[in-house]
């Protein structure tokens, strides 16, 4: 079976030894995405659905590098710093994924390695069969 990896260009990529993306035997795992901004230092982070959506478009662009999309999407995980979040996630998540409707797991964790994250998405997806 052969093992792709996809890296991004992060340094923690290989300062931590991990991978952005690992495709094995026709499924993709990505690592958690954080929703920073790449502006985030002008324009500060956003809210938690903002962070979403820019985390989801993060992610399309590395299952682009696997040949995938965002409609081969499996399973979503989200890691959230605040419950208050819950119903801005469940909606942004909605627009995101309503016509995938992935499995998924949200997860309230006490805090992100950054304390501007508010959210964290992991996805598995599954190569489409040629």
């Amino acid at each position: 079976m052969t093992r792709q990896t996809i890296a991004t260009g992060s340094k923690y990529e290989e300062l931590m030894g991990y991978s952005r993306a690992v495709v094995m035997g026709g499924t993709v795992y990505v690592s958690g995405c954080s929703g920073l901004p790449p502006d985030v230092e002008t324009n500060g982070p956003g809210d938690a659905a903002t962070q979403l959506a820019y985390a989801v478009v993060k992610v399309g662009r590395i299952l682009e590098q696997a040949g995938a999309t965002l409609a081969d999407i499996v399973r979503t995980r989200l890691y959230l710093t605040d419950e208050a979040d819950w119903d801005a996630l469940v909606a942004a998540h909605g627009i995101a994924f309503a016509a995938v409707r992935p499995a998924c797991t949200m997860v309230q964790v006490s805090r992100l390695i950054d304390t501007r994250m508010t959210i964290e998405l992991e996805v598995t997806a599954v190569l489409p069969v040629a």
